[in-house]
This record gives structure tokens, C-alpha cells and sequence, in this order.
């Protein structure tokens, strides 16, 4: 049966799944996905505060080739200032509105209408959909991941919905992305009174050295397909309300992305040293969001570049740039690229997809399936 990819999108606008709430968009899902021959499995993990996540993975067919479409039905919140209620779906001409129309609402329904056009594939096609993507991605992508493993499910080919598109649609395919780890840095001292210094010990200059070095650091200078790392501190505090005080500690927070010449564990390793180094009694506490991975040019990425230049006329360019996604996790388990939207309203008031743009990356995604089955 024909599914219209923007009446789908605007029953999934008109959830408010903020992260973790579903909000009934994974059921809109399911019900676009059975009454195509998806068997469709629910599965729900974790608790609060990160939790529930409701999460769904579907198939269709069997044997090889696997085509698995990853992304998430969960949104960032809107925040105040739209210019109607954001989950209210509204088109005005040529542009639909409504928070998650970009990311990713507007790319679930493209594909689930591309699987519609393509029912009678020989081969497996997927989707893993998570409500667990903007939130800490704790109970998401990877739990699905272990039930899959658990089931015996192992695509051969992932393609994730994130609008990776930039002035217009088709130009940009991400074939990689970095990764990512925050760290925690506090020393400790002696709290006091800034008239009798020698009572105390004031822990700010051992930071400000630490900050100093970390600032004039250079990690690498990048390769053929990634930036150079970059290190950059985003908070310095002291917890001090007072003019007269020392304080009894001082925390800096750093966030460095990286490519794949580095390691988390041993960009951890390298913080902690210069910080031993300035503040033997300091501490650094780290939190890895993921590792940096790269799909290198091949079969799939021009398959799918392809698809995109069958339908648009463009010849994507493939980019490693941006912030993390759920690829991190996928690509562990098959050659992974990233295609959607134009990213140029998501996160932001009044997010808006071109109408045109859903029905185009429908015809994209179908000639990706078509390509994959044929």
C-alpha cells in the first residue's frame, strides 16, 4: 500500500516525545510498519531518571542482503518562543513545521514510505529506531544492539536518517564521525580568609596552570578524512559567592572530540598526567560518549551517492564533521554512512522540513533499497 511520507511525518510531529517520553510515536510507527509485513518487536529499557526508553526494532524478508534503516523517534524540547505550538503540525506553502520535522521525524517517514513502494524485496530490511538519541543514548542503540545479538539479527548494510544535508539536500553524506569525551577536573585546597593567606591554600593557580597547558595542546593534525582534535574547556567554577574567601576548591569541565588517531582511555590518561603533574591531589573523572569511527569510501557510500545524484542531480561529498549520533554504536556492526535532511533548522524555533525535500529523500531511500535488493 502507497504511504504518504507527509501525513506520517505529521502524525509523528503531533507526539511530544521528548527525550525519554514516546509519546505514542513509536506506536504510529508500528502501526506504518505492520500493515506492510514488518514484524515489529517493542522492547522497553531502563528506569529514571534516563528512562523508560521505549525502543522498536522491525523486519521484513530474510536472508542476505540485511539493509537496516537506524534513527530515533525522540526530540530535543522545544523551548519557548515558537511561532505555534511545536508539536501541532502545521504546513505554510511549501514547508512543514513542527519540532522534530528535520531531526529525524521527517526521515522515519520517508523510509517507512520507501519501504512501502519496495514490499517484495528479495533479502532483509530493518529498522532500528530508538527513543533514546538526544538524551544520554544510555538505554537506546546499544540495548538494542544486545537484543539483536541476543536474536541473531546482523545487518549487512546500515543507513542512519540524521539530517546530514547542508545547503541542500543530497550535498553531504557522513561516512564517520568523531568522538567524544567530557572530563571533570576539581583541585582541592584550603578554604580561608583572603587576608591571612598562609591559613589556607588556594587551589585557582594550580587550575589556571592545568587549564593553560590543556588550552595550548594539540592532539594531532588530522588526516585525510577528519579534522584535527580539538580540546576546548567548558566550565571554570569555584562555587565562591564571596569577595573575602579562598575557596576550598576549584573544578574546571573539558570536552575534546577527536578522530581516529586517538583513543578515549588514552586521552584520559593524557589529562590525568598533566593534571597529576600541577596538582598531585586533583581529581578527573571522565565520561566517554564514544569512540571515534570512519566508514572509509567504498561500495556502500557509492551506492548511495548514487541514489542521491538519480534523484537530485547532486554529488554528495563525504564529511566526517559535526557532533556524535548513535553511528558510533552501529558501526561496530556493519559499514555504516549517515544521509538525510537538511540540518539547517534542527534543534532550533520554528524547526521546518521543504515538502518537496520529504518527497525527494522518499524517491532516495527508494532507490537505496531498490539498489541494495537488486
Amino acid at each position: 500500500m502507497p504511504l504518504d511520507p507527509v501525513a506520517l511525518a505529521q502524525q509523528l510531529i503531533a507526539c511530544p516525545s521528548v527525550t525519554p517520553e514516546d509519546a505514542g510515536a513509536q506506536d504510529v510507527l508500528t502501526y506504518a510498519l505492520e500493515a506492510q509485513g514488518f514484524e515489529v518487536h517493542r522492547f522497553t529499557n531502563g528506569g529514571p531518571p534516563d528512562g523508560p526508553v521505549e525502543n522498536l526494532f522491525a523486519i521484513r524478508g530474510q536472508g542476505a542482503p540485511f539493509l537496516a534503516f537506524a534513527g530515533h523517534s525522540d526530540v530535543v524540547p522545544p523551548g519557548g518562543g515558537w511561532t505555534a505550538d511545536a508539536f501541532a503540525p502545521r504546513i505554510d506553502g511549501d514547508l512543514l513545521y513542527g519540532r522534530g520535522a528535520v531531526d529525524m521525524k521527517g526521515a522515519l517517514a520517508a523510509f517507512a514510505a520507501a519501504a512501502a513502494r519496495t514490499a517484495g524485496h528479495k533479502g532483509t530490511l530493518a529498522f532500528i529506531i530508538t527513543g533514546d538519541e538526544e538524551g544520554p543514548a544510555i538505554h537506546g542503540t546499544a540495548a538494542i544492539i544486545e537484543w539483536m545479538q541476543a536474536h541473531d539479527h546482523k545487518p549487512d548494510l546500515i543507513l542512519v536518517g540524521e539530517p546530514t544535508s547542508s545547503a541542500r539536500l543530497g550535498d553531504t553524506i557522513k561516512i564517520g564521525r568523531r568522538g567524544s569525551v567530557n572530563m571533570w577536573i576539581e583541585v582541592p585546597g584550603t578554604q580561608g580568609h583572603v587576608a591571612y593567606p598562609h591559613l589556607a591554600d588556594n587551589p585557582i593557580p594550580a587550575l589556571a596552570r592545568i587549564v593553560a597547558k590543556l588550552s595550548a595542546l594539540e592532539l594531532d593534525q588530522g588526516n585525510a578524512w577528519f579534522q584535527p582534535s580539538n580540546l576546548e574547556v567548558t566550565d571554570v567554577d569555584t562555587g565562591n559567592g564571596a569577595t573575602n574567601v579562598i575557596p576550598g576548591a576549584a573544578r574546571a569541565r573539558i570536552n575534546i572530540r577527536f578522530n581516529d588517531l586517538q583513543r578515549g582511555p588514552e586521552l584520559v590518561d593524557r589529562v590525568k598526567a598533566i593534571v597529576a603533574g600541577e596538582a598531585p591531589g586533583a581529581s578527573v573523572v571522565a565520561r566517554i560518549s564514544g569512540e571515534a569511527f570512519l566508514t572509509p569510501p567504498g561500495d556502500f557510500s557509492a551506492l548511495v551517492s548514487a541514489a542521491i545524484q538519480d534523484v537530485t542531480g547532486v554529488t554528495p561529498e563525504f564529511s566526517t564533521t559535526g557532533g556524535t549520533s548513535d553511528a558510533r554504536f552501529l558501526s561496530k556492526l556493519a559499514p555504516t554512512v549517515e544521509f538525510g535532511l537538511i540540518n539547517a533548522t534542527m534543534h532550533k524555533l520554528d524547526e521546518a522540513v521543504a515538502i518537496p525535500d520529504l518527497h525527494a529523500l522518499t524517491d532516495i531511500y527508494e532507490g537505496v533499497i531498490r539498489r541494495v535488493f537488486a
